[in-house]
């Protein structure tokens, strides 16, 4: 197994969310480790978000499970059930199908470093519980919920 040069894997930060939806992420940075490494069934992120930001907007998957271990601070996540804390060393995980929409918000004054693990489906679907926002891997194209496509950023 080759040894992953986490200073040079790719990074986006930021997200691909349409406006105004992209406002609560733009400063998270994600390293995918997962490409680094060229694998393909499943992706793996190693996430920094900053105070005040969200790592995404609410949602999930019709086919791609999704798995959370928090490497360093704190993140609030918030799910149809409510809100729970996440330390250094918790973790939290997310079925495919379950329409339970689910994000973290960094809550703390430190910012909080994650390891994000989740397959690769060609037929997923990511539902928006609370936004008028969907998008499927067919098209990748982020769409209003009756099916009009959002202007590219």
């Amino acid at each position: 197994m080759p040894k992953i040069d986490i200073a040079s894997a790719p990074e986006k930060k930021g997200s691909g969310y349409p406006v105004p939806f992209h406002e609560r992420s733009q400063n998270r940075i994600k390293k995918a480790l997962g490409d680094a490494a060229g694998l393909s069934d499943y992706g793996v992120n190693l996430v920094r978000l900053p105070p005040g930001e969200w790592s995404s907007q609410r949602h999930w998957h019709s086919h791609e499970d999704e798995f959370v271990y928090v490497l360093s601070g704190e993140l609030t996540l918030i799910t149809d059930a409510g809100r729970a804390l996440l330390k250094a060393g918790d973790c939290g995980g997310f079925a495919k199908g379950v329409a339970d929409g689910h994000h973290f918000i960094n809550e703390g004054r430190e910012p909080a470093v994650y390891l994000e693990v989740g397959t690769r489906s060609k037929d997923d679907a990511c539902t928006y519980p609370d936004i008028d926002l969907k998008v499927s891997n067919i098209d990748d194209i982020y769409r209003h919920k009756d099916g009009r496509p959002y202007p590219k950023r």
